[in-house]
């Protein structure tokens, strides 16, 4: 078992946040340690976005719990009709990451009805302070790098759909590890769609920043994309291929043909990643892929479409064959953009 870099700084956040209650003098680390906890986040932008959205609901709490005071008391209903309003406050605002930490001030500053404004003013102090721990922690100890973690999950995630699409027509991998790899393939493409999710909401400060950034997540958007579509295409070949009549017939021509794909695929990456020669000529031959459809589409109308099967499987693999052709473009127009913009500024 290892222990990831959000692990590492979650306890580590917590130890400057004890550390530091201690230090101002604060009756109980506990609020300051549980603030720290939830500001953990994957991205610096968004534990900032947790720390003002914190800070908002976090007030707007203490005030709600001390107003109850004043008018219901501090029986378990009231306690419970409050958090209820809150619950519903931090909804209506978009704010439902700050429910947990919010209904925590909740809960003690009306347990302590007799502290009043100072009491409040105390908790909300505690609040900052695990806030403030997590940030530091967050930006200063192994900053996340969600850019260098994507590259490495497209890759990853590439290795296991290339191993399934290659031998998808020959059928010659076990069931069971055939579903093992699968799953492991959609639960790398999930993590991937949320790193994406991580790309949208960053921010930069420089207009050149802001170029580059756009350049990348359209890059980004087109490289998850292609991976989907390698996924369609392994889907469709087992739910509609082998059940086709003369799908024997065809193994060779459409194994072949996935075989191209991969390897383009395979080759797009490589230039991403600098590891390909200037001017390498990469993308398939489109001679072989319009040779494959005229010969399905004569054997079709000479079998009166009884195999329309495989035309689902050869649709699939020339929308994965488009979107690498798209996924390749984009690669050269941002390499080419950003290497001008690196002359440029020498």
């Amino acid at each position: 078992m290892t222990i990831g870099a959000r692990v590492l700084k979650t306890g580590l956040a917590v130890a400057l946040a004890v550390y530091l209650s201690n230090l101002l003098g604060f009756s109980s680390p506990i609020i300051a340690a549980v603030a720290s906890i939830f500001t953990i986040q994957p991205s610096i932008s968004r534990s900032w976005q947790q720390v003002v959205d914190q800070l908002q609901t976090n007030l707007l709490g203490a005030a709600v719990a001390l107003a109850a005071v004043r008018l219901f008391g501090t029986t378990p209903i009231a306690v419970g009709l409050v958090c209820i309003l809150v619950i519903l406050i931090s909804i209506k605002l978009r704010m439902e990451s700050t429910i947990g930490l919010t209904l925590v001030t909740v809960v003690a500053v009306m347990e302590a009805n007799q502290g009043g404004w100072t009491f409040a003013l105390d908790r909300v102090l505690m609040v900052l302070t695990g806030m403030a721990a997590a940030f530091a922690v967050n930006t200063l100890i192994i900053p996340p790098r969600p850019r260098k973690q994507f590259v490495s999950q497209v890759q990853e995630a590439y290795n296991q759909l290339s191993l399934l699409l290659r031998l998808a027509i020959s059928n010659e991998m076990k069931e069971d590890v055939h579903r093992r790899e699968k799953e492991k393939l959609v639960g790398i493409l999930r993590k991937l769609d949320e790193a994406y999710l991580l790309f949208e909401e960053e921010r930069s400060l420089l207009p050149k920043r802001k170029v580059a950034r756009a350049r990348q997540l359209i890059l980004s958007k087109h490289l998850i994309k292609a991976l989907h579509k390698g996924v369609d295409l392994l889907e469709v070949v087992e739910e509609h291929y082998f059940s086709a009549a003369d799908a024997e017939m065809w193994a060779k021509r459409f194994d072949a043909q996935i075989e191209e794909l991969a390897k383009y695929h395979e080759h797009i990456l490589l230039k991403l990643a600098g590891k390909m020669k200037p001017f390498a000529t990469i993308e398939p031959e489109q001679e072989r892929e319009d040779r494959l459809i005229e010969q399905l589409t004569n054997y079709l109308h000479e079998e009166h479409g009884h195999n329309k099967r495989l035309v689902f499987v050869a649709s699939s693999m020339l929308e994965y064959g488009y979107h690498l052709r798209r996924l390749d473009k984009v690669a050269d127009q941002v390499q080419q953009r950003e290497g001008a913009a690196e002359l440029s500024l020498q």
